[in-house]
């Protein structure tokens, strides 16, 4: 999987990269619900990471593409802005065992199957602390059409964190592309490691 997102990055910039952080990620940020030691899944070029960064938060953005995370590590050094950009396998974050208060996920849980999505979850617990939370936005059911990646059902997602998790609340978002002026349906999901 991370060689097609690797190609996406060596190609140009994938839609999803947007040049800024997502506005659902930001007003988490700005309303304090993002808190401790974060680590961004799936980071991509990091603007989520970085923009976490800037508000006094310790963040690590972790991506399975080379060329994202190089991407990020410039835009850190460049805008003088101390966050950590590894690339890593999310699917086994073993490394940092209860490394991690919260966990950022912006468009990464719905690109998995149902047997890595398990794994991912998984994962996401042994990095959290007990107590830490996932925020997580991904591709809504209520997005029309087949293109993109799969849609998630809210019973998707409380079915995915049944086991170890509280599930604190899914609410309709938006995902901003370089599609076009429209948003894409999400859901803004929050979750808490017991």
């Amino acid at each position: 999987m991370s060689s097609r997102f690797q190609e996406s990055y060596l190609e140009g910039s994938p839609p999803w990269d947007i040049g800024r952080p997502q506005g659902e990620f930001v007003r988490l940020t700005d309303r304090g619900a993002i808190d401790g030691t974060v680590l961004d899944s799936g980071c991509g070029t990091g603007e989520n990471a970085l923009y976490l960064a800037q508000h006094g938060l310790n963040v690590v953005g972790l991506d399975g593409a080379p060329a994202a995370i190089e991407q990020a590590r410039r835009k850190a050094s460049e805008r003088h802005i101390a966050a950590r950009f590894e690339v890593a396998d999310v699917l086994d974050l073993s490394r940092w065992n209860q490394g991690f208060d919260s966990v950022i996920d912006s468009g990464w849980f719905h690109v998995f199957d149902d047997v890595e999505r398990a794994r991912y979850v998984t994962s996401l617990h042994g990095a959290l602390r007990p107590g830490g939370h996932v925020h997580l936005s991904c591709f809504s059911d209520r997005e029309p059409g087949d293109w993109g990646p799969r849609r998630v059902t809210q019973t998707e997602l409380r079915e995915a964190f049944s086991e170890g998790w509280r599930v604190d609340g899914i609410h309709e978002a938006h995902f901003e592309t370089t599609l076009g002026a429209e948003l894409i349906e999400a859901w803004l999901a929050t979750v808490s490691r017991l």
